[in-house]
């Protein structure tokens, strides 16, 4: 498991065509990619489970918790995005409630995003 960050800070300015705004860029695959908007409410819970491809999950809005094959949960929040090979284990859970987009094919964020300093 890697956690990476897509938050404003990691983000570069575009003026190109008068535009003024910070993108910070998260994948691009060559191949069909898998994408859904995950909605947990208080309590939820991504059940512990096999990756069945690559799997990038973007925390856009509130906060939880992420293992992979160890117990160890890991805090994450808005901007976090954790990625997991496939076949890897890895479970998501919540307290507060969280809404995460879930990207899913062959994915390399590597070429995108720094990992997030802990």
């Amino acid at each position: 498991m890697k956690i990476y960050s897509f938050r404003k800070e990691e983000g570069k300015k575009i003026t190109k065509y008068d535009s003024n705004f910070i993108m910070s860029r998260i994948i691009q695959s060559e191949k069909p990619v898998h994408v859904g908007c995950m909605h947990l409410e208080e309590n939820g819970v991504i059940g512990y489970h096999q990756a069945v491809l690559p799997q990038l999950l973007l925390i856009m809005n509130g906060e939880g918790f992420v293992r992979g094959e160890r117990e160890e949960y890991i805090k994450v929040q808005s901007g976090d995005a954790v990625f997991w090979e496939k076949d890897e284990w890895h479970e998501t859970k919540t307290d507060l409630g969280l809404t995460a987009i879930v990207i899913s094919e062959q994915l390399h964020p590597d070429s995108f995003m720094a990992l997030r300093n802990n």
